[in-house]
Formats: C-alpha cells, sequence, structure tokens
C-alpha cells in the first residue's frame, strides 16, 4: 500500500513540474520528433481479489471505479484544453500480462513518437518484448528495464477517452 502511495505522489510531483516555457518548448518540440517519455499513463499492480480492491478504493479514497479500474482525468501541462488521462487498474495476482517480468507491478509511460522511441531504445539494447500495436485509443509496445521489470510504453489518443468518458465519472 505505501508503495501504491508513493508512485502517486511521484506522479502528481512529474505533472506538475513538467511545464516547459519558451525556449525550453523548442527542445521539447525536437525531442518529440525522436520521442520521448512524456509522463505517466497508468499504475497496474497484481492483487488477490481486484474487484474487492477497486471497491475499497472506491469506498476508503474515493476512487471512481470501472471495469478497468479508475480513469484519471488532468490537463495537458502543454496544452490545458487538452483532457489527458491516466489507468490505475488492478490485476489477478495470476495474471500473465506483465510477464516476463516477475514484479507485482507495471508502470505505463505515456510517450510521443513511439516508433522513433522504438527504434532508439533497439539501437541502445533495450529489450522490447513485442510489436508496437495500434489502436483506436493509441499505440502500445512492452520493454524490460535493467531489471526486467516490464515496462508499457503508450502513445495515447485522448480525444477517444474524451468521448468514452463523456457520460462516465472519472477521478479527478
Amino acid at each position: 500500500m505505501k508503495s501504491i502511495i508513493v508512485v502517486l505522489l511521484g506522479i502528481i510531483i512529474f505533472l506538475l513540474i513538467d511545464k516547459p516555457s519558451g525556449n525550453a518548448k523548442e527542445v521539447k518540440m525536437e525531442e518529440d520528433k525522436k520521442g520521448r517519455v512524456t509522463g505517466i499513463g497508468g499504475i497496474f499492480f497484481k492483487c488477490k481479489d481486484p474487484q474487492k480492491v477497486k471497491e475499497w478504493y472506491r469506498d476508503n479514497l474515493g476512487l471512481e471505479v470501472d471495469e478497468h479500474g479508475s480513469p484519471f482525468e488532468f490537463r495537458n501541462a502543454n496544452r490545458p484544453e487538452e483532457i489527458n488521462y491516466l489507468q490505475w487498474g488492478p490485476f489477478s495476482e495470476d495474471t500473465k500480462y506483465f510477464d516476463p517480468s516477475e514484479k507485482e507491478f507495471m508502470i505505463n509511460y505515456r510517450v510521443v513518437n513511439i516508433e522513433n522511441l522504438v527504434e532508439q531504445l533497439k539501437e541502445s539494447g533495450v529489450t522490447v518484448v513485442d510489436s508496437i500495436e495500434t489502436y483506436d485509443y493509441g499505440k502500445f509496445v512492452h520493454i524490460l528495464d535493467s531489471e526486467n521489470n516490464k515496462i508499457e510504453l503508450w502513445e495515447p489518443v485522448d480525444s477517444v477517452f474524451t468521448k468514452y468518458y463523456s457520460d462516465r465519472k472519472t477521478t479527478k
């Protein structure tokens, strides 16, 4: 439980400090062409009873939950008119989705230009677990970090979520 709170606090700090201005915007635009992480897209963890865990977080911490966990809604620091999303989700303790990692969690990072980023990662010797998959809500690929933690990279299409959640509740 403590580790989840620490991760959430880290996300909040990351979102608050990532606000470029002036020449920093030009640098970001150049970095965007190469591909890079722009924030956290999701926090996923294993538990004995995902439904019970979702209900506990709903009842005790006020999270809005659905079949996938809890969608967190926030504003893009560079484009405040744009709504972005972060997915919090408990998984069954016997899920294979985090494989080959043996950890109890997986972090999803929001990225720009996923194709170029994956090429850079391959050139650097990073293990790319699968190929990029494209859905209407974004592109995904999985990599392993230096300690074999599986990481999900996501190039989101937030407008799809904005439409989907227009008549549903999100955690704000």
